[in-house]
């Protein structure tokens, strides 16, 4: 049931916050079963009633939340992840939460993504586990907005981490982890990533709720960032079909309260038992959760891609061309310990993915997953003949494979729940149906001219 009465220490901080920024608007954050962010604003007075009872509205309106006859349904906002909005510039200022979904007598909607992740972190908890995140995002930045037909123009021709003079990038750059910082979310690194215009920056380590908070934060932050310079971002997997895709390469570890359970010394990579039944679990599941990672037509022609893009299941340590990656560290830097996935994009929906990425690690270690053989060699340059005495299959090769595999997943089911599972798959068909009986350029451009 909801929980009334006396507000807390941290809505009593937020109270007082709005008064001493004079914070006018307070726009109320979440986000849609697709990942789409969404967003209502709220004046200040309003927030003490939100707090102790939520706010109303039609659920109905947001893809996946509601049917029409069940559409009542409640914002929640999380007084933890209160922010300035620093892009509103000078006078009253504007604010934001996050904020949790509740249906009318106070119980979590079904079809909130955050609450899909919070119930995966809530078994991982359970077993004294917590799950941290640390992902390198990748994104494009072009000097237009999209037009119809017309392939955009990056903003610099630069390559992996380049230097050049007056780069656009680097202000770009700049400016956006400037105004990150300032909402509180901290940036590790940030360089020109392989394609020209193309930028990574990433986040320090975090627990995964705060790394989904974040990463919804960030999207938004760069696009503001952009449009202020007269320039275009875009998270799109694949913009170019010469140059690399947009990745979101994401570490992960459990820890159990301060100490790093994926470490254990004198093992091999010092990687402990709980890291290989974890490890064992994605790569058992790797191709149900696939749908999840990489959720758009799109997403398959950069796993296609070759060159860092993966496109089999495989592990390896200090690996590159291996769907989970053992990076190397300093031996006696045993915390950081972990485990790399490198087939996320920066456009999934970071709340489901992350969740079906726990809830495979978990299930691996629930049933005592075993380690298969890691790939030493380069996995793209091995023959199909050797991958498969190997024992490496492929990743669904497109999202129609993908849905297909997904459809029989218990795993998926179990952790995204009957009715974000049922809407998500529906519409990703729907999206490859419409893909499917689309005419695309490359079909004119071969056969007009020669049938």
């Amino acid at each position: 049931m909801r929980h009334t009465g006396a507000m807390g220490k941290q809505e009593d901080f937020v109270i007082r916050a709005l008064e001493e920024r004079d914070v006018r608007f307070v726009r109320l954050w979440f986000t849609d079963v697709l990942g789409s962010l969404k967003s209502v604003a709220v004046a200040p007075a309003e927030l003490e009633g939100a707090f102790a009872e939520g706010l109303g509205f039609d659920g109905s309106a947001i893809e996946g939340f509601a049917r029409v006859q069940e559409a009542d349904m409640l914002v929640k906002p999380d007084p933890a992840t209160f922010q300035i909005l620093p892009w509103r510039g000078e006078g009253p200022a504007t604010a934001r939460m996050f904020c949790d979904i509740e249906m009318p007598d106070g119980s979590p909607s079904y079809a909130d993504p955050r609450f899909v992740l919070k119930r995966t972190l809530q078994a991982a908890g359970e077993k004294g586990f917590t799950f941290y995140t640390h992902p390198e995002v990748e994104f494009y930045l072009f000097k237009h907005p999209p037009e119809p037909g017309v392939e955009p123009v990056p903003v610099d021709r630069s390559g992996f981490f380049d230097h050049t003079a007056q780069s656009q990038g680097a202000d770009f750059r700049r400016e956006a982890i400037t105004m990150l910082e300032s909402m509180g979310i901290s940036v590790e690194f940030s360089h020109h990533e392989g394609g020209p215009g193309q930028q990574e920056i990433d986040l320090r380590y975090a627990d995964a709720l705060s790394t989904a908070d974040n990463l919804m934060t960030f999207r938004t932050v760069i696009r503001e960032v952009a449009l202020s310079q007269g320039i275009w971002a875009t998270f799109m997997p694949k913009p170019f079909t010469t140059h690399p895709g947009s990745a979101m390469h994401t570490h992960m570890s459990l820890f159990e309260g301060d100490q790093n359970a994926f470490f254990e010394a004198g093992a091999e990579y010092q990687l402990s038992p709980v890291a290989r039944k974890f490890a064992a679990g994605i790569l058992h599941h790797a191709a149900e959760i696939t749908c999840v990672t990489n959720q758009w037509v799109n997403s398959y022609k950069r796993l296609l891609g070759g060159g860092e893009a993966p496109s089999y299941i495989s592990w390896g340590h200090n690996n590159r061309s291996a769907m989970l990656r053992v990076p190397m560290h300093k031996p006696s830097k045993g915390q950081s310990t972990r485990i790399e996935l490198r087939t996320v994009d920066a456009a999934c929906n970071p709340y489901l993915a992350y969740a079906v990425i726990l809830g495979a690690g978990l299930k691996g270690i629930e049933e005592d997953y075993e380690l298969p053989r890691e790939a030493e060699d380069d996995v793209w340059s091995l023959t199909h003949r050797e991958r498969r005495a190997l024992g490496i299959d492929p990743l669904p090769g497109s999202l129609a494979e993908a849905i297909e595999v997904a459809e029989g997943s218990e795993l998926l089911a179990d952790v995204l729940g009957e009715h974000v599972y049922d809407f998500f798959l529906r519409n990703k068909r729907s999206e490859w149906e419409d893909y499917r009986g689309h005419v695309h350029a490359y079909e004119r451009d071969r056969m007009l001219s020669v049938i």
